[in-house]
């Protein structure tokens, strides 16, 4: 049946239907049920921000998503604030990502490993997950994507001068991943490995080194400021072995996916890519997280495009080997493969979509706090980070008073605010009839940590009796009446 169509068309339709494939999964469910998660909020009220107050804040804090967040500032202007505009970046990314990949699995394995990688890759769990996050993890892996294809054609066709605008592009690619997040860095001793294993010469190191330190040198000022930030990702564990099992069996799947491969050591091949854009970064962030506890898949989630090439060598492989003495059951394979895994898959996909994925919700508390307000009442937040939900919903608050916030988000330049100190929480709480408490549920609370939350809860134990409470996704609401 291909056999019929021109190798121009099939060759869009290659990278055309792994992207349609990919929006079409991102778009499924997107609003999940109308929910935004603590993460997702940080995007929704920085985004939201004048542009000036954005780049006052990273100064103080999230200076690594800055790139991230003045984009976003942009569609919210253009667009509003939305759910839709809020994740389309991430499944448009993801799309594109998909298209990368089947473009590098049609030049390097053919056709069918072209397709089936890229339709595999929004099938992965994990890029499943950050299809529809308002995020840059999605984007870094769109950037991953393309600057891998660029190289892929450098390495090709090797057309000398003509090669410049394309060495240009794939240094701007890598740099604008940097400043997205930095850790896609990686990316860089990935393709390392790859010019090693195909034995590139003199040349290509000479430029691919001159644009890859063009991009390190250019992200470098952000990665020395970000580092003086670096009490934000303080809370991340230190690693541990049953961390290590996840990128275990990612790279054992990887591994069979170049074995069916079979690469030339001479010759470029989709393990010759695929392979060290897998295993490298994650290699790299486990190195890296024994210095400093930073091991979490999302920063490496540009690394699946390399798993999903690999998968669609192995599918290429068996199309191949079944060709011979079944031509046409070969031709539906890949389809029928990937039919099956969407089949299989699905518990996890429905899970994925709802509100229960993530470890809570601030809308639908919001709510909640709408439903139990009465005007004059006050409202306290444990921890202080829980003010997201009032700085997405402000409406759900109005007629509230903010008990313990000295200065507004805004204001500080914050994420949260900048509260009062805790004698003159003591007071503002014991001067009111009615309190509402916005915290975690209990399945996820933690014990007050700071001086502040300390007396908050403290007060309103001795002093208040619970009235009403409401948990619902995570987050919790309690209504308190003083006792006197």
């Amino acid at each position: 049946m291909l056999c019929h169509i021109p190798a121009a068309r099939r060759g869009r339709l290659l990278c055309l239907v792994p992207f349609l494939w990919t929006l079409a999964l991102g778009l499924w469910g997107l609003s999940r049920q109308d929910s935004v998660w603590r993460d997702e909020a940080a995007t929704w009220q920085v985004a939201g921000r004048p542009a000036a107050e954005i780049w006052r804040m990273l100064g103080n804090v999230d200076a690594v998503h800055g790139l991230y967040y003045l984009l976003m500032h942009g569609l919210f202007e253009m667009f509003g604030a939305s759910t839709t505009t809020l994740r389309l970046p991430s499944v448009l990314a993801v799309a594109c990502a998909a298209a990368c990949v089947a473009a590098i699995g049609g030049r390097l394995a053919g056709f069918w490993a072209g397709l089936g990688g890229g339709l595999a890759l929004g099938l992965l769990p994990a890029v499943q997950f950050y299809l529809q996050e308002g995020r840059p993890y999605a984007l870094v892996a769109a950037g991953a994507g393309l600057s891998t294809l660029l190289l892929v054609s450098l390495l090709e066709d090797r057309p000398g001068l003509r090669a410049l605008p394309r060495w240009t592009a794939y240094g701007a690619g890598v740099l604008v991943c940097a400043l997205l997040n930095w850790l896609s860095l990686l990316v860089l001793p990935a393709h390392a490995a790859t010019l090693w294993w195909v034995r590139a010469g003199r040349g290509v190191w000479l430029r691919w080194a001159a644009y890859g330190a063009g991009a390190v040198a250019g992200a470098l000022p952000l990665v020395l400021f970000s580092r003086g930030q670096s009490d934000q990702v303080s809370w991340i564990p230190p690693l541990t072995w049953h961390m290590l099992i996840g990128p275990g069996i990612l790279l054992a799947i990887g591994a069979l996916g170049a074995w069916a491969d079979r690469p030339d050591r001479s010759r470029l091949s989709v393990a010759a890519v695929g392979l060290p854009l897998l295993a490298v970064p994650q290699l790299g962030l486990i190195g890296l997280s024994l210095v400093q506890p930073l091991f979490l898949d999302r920063y490496v989630l540009f690394s699946m495009v390399g798993l999903a090439l690999l998968i669609g060598a192995a599918l290429g492989a068996a199309v191949r080997a079944c060709a011979p003495r079944f031509p046409r059951a070969s031709a539906l394979l890949v389809p029928g493969v990937v039919g099956v895994s969407v089949l299989a898959l699905l518990p996890v996909e429905l899970g994925k979509r709802a509100p229960a994925s993530r470890v809570d919700d601030v809308l639908a508390v919001a709510g909640e706090v709408a439903l139990l307000k009465r005007d004059g009442d006050g409202v306290l937040f444990v921890p202080a980070a829980r003010r997201d939900t009032a700085l997405v919903s402000p409406g759900a608050f109005s007629g509230l008073t903010d008990l313990a916030l000295a200065e507004s988000p805004v204001a500080s330049a914050t994420l949260k605010g900048e509260e009062t100190q805790p004698a003159r929480i003591r007071e503002a709480l014991l001067e009111r009839r009615r309190v509402l408490l916005v915290t975690d549920s209990a399945k996820v609370a933690k014990a007050p940590s700071a001086e502040r939350d300390k007396v908050k809860t403290a007060v309103l134990r001795e002093r208040f009796t619970v009235v009403a409470d409401r948990q619902v996704r995570g987050r919790r609401v309690t209504v308190y009446e003083r006792r006197d």
